[in-house]
């Protein structure tokens, strides 16, 4: 997981959207307000696909009326993982929702985003470890210890 988020504003226009994307090589953000303690609240999420769709609709058919903000084009309501959750069921929503990040997020409070990526060299690094010793292969893996295999953050 990543802690270190980019993250974006409600308020901020498209066009600064856009370039925040680009300047950050990043092709999401987590949109976020914060509370009265500080604390950085998910709000919503906003993708490279929602900014090109928002702009191409501008393009095509002229300014609109208000002004696209982040707000207005962001996913409400994004799909969020917990930091505790199983490695397997990460994989699970990767795989069968074709999700590329997800915002890891905690009581509303955004913690940081986990990749498809991330999943994929955690569950190698077990697979190799697990399967090191050739003659394991003969038998079969522990599956208690594969499902209590959690995804832990890294601090």
């Amino acid at each position: 997981m990543t802690r270190k988020v980019q993250t974006v504003t409600p308020d901020m226009p498209l066009s600064e959207a856009i370039a925040f994307l680009k300047r950050h090589k990043v092709s999401n953000a987590p949109v976020v307000e914060n509370d009265e303690e500080g604390h950085r609240m998910l709000i919503g999420f906003l993708s490279e696909g929602d900014c090109l769709e928002h702009l191409s609709n501008e393009v095509f058919f002229g300014s609109p009326a208000p002004q696209q903000t982040v707000r207005t084009m962001m996913k409400m309501h994004p799909v969020c993982v917990e930091p505790d959750m199983d490695i397997f069921a990460l994989a699970s929503i990767f795989v069968n929702h074709r999700y590329r990040h997800l915002p890891v997020a905690q009581d509303g409070r955004l913690l940081g985003i986990v990749s498809r990526r991330d999943i994929l060299h955690a569950l190698n690094r077990f697979y190799e470890e697990a399967f090191k010793d050739k003659s394991s292969r003969k038998f079969p893996p522990n599956l208690q210890e594969l499902v209590n295999h959690r995804f832990i953050l890294k601090r």
